[in-house]
């Protein structure tokens, strides 16, 4: 099964209701225009330095002292 976006709905809100333009409304993630339409909770997907910052707070491996 595949999903279909309603794309003439999804431009209209976009381009009319939001007073995009077209540039910018095709510059935007799914995300990010769910969120300018008020659907979400705002939050993106995890990025790359998101990632970093949490393996460095909680490491998989410890290295072991030869103590």
């Amino acid at each position: 099964m595949s999903a279909r976006f309603d794309w003439n709905a999804l431009m209209a809100a976009g381009m009319r209701g939001l007073g995009l333009r077209p540039a910018e409304f095709w510059a935007l993630t799914p995300a990010e225009l769910a969120f300018l339409l008020g659907h979400g909770d705002g939050r993106l997907p995890m990025d790359r330095a998101g990632l970093d910052a949490l393996a460095a707070r909680f490491p998989d491996k410890q290295e072991m002292d030869d103590g």
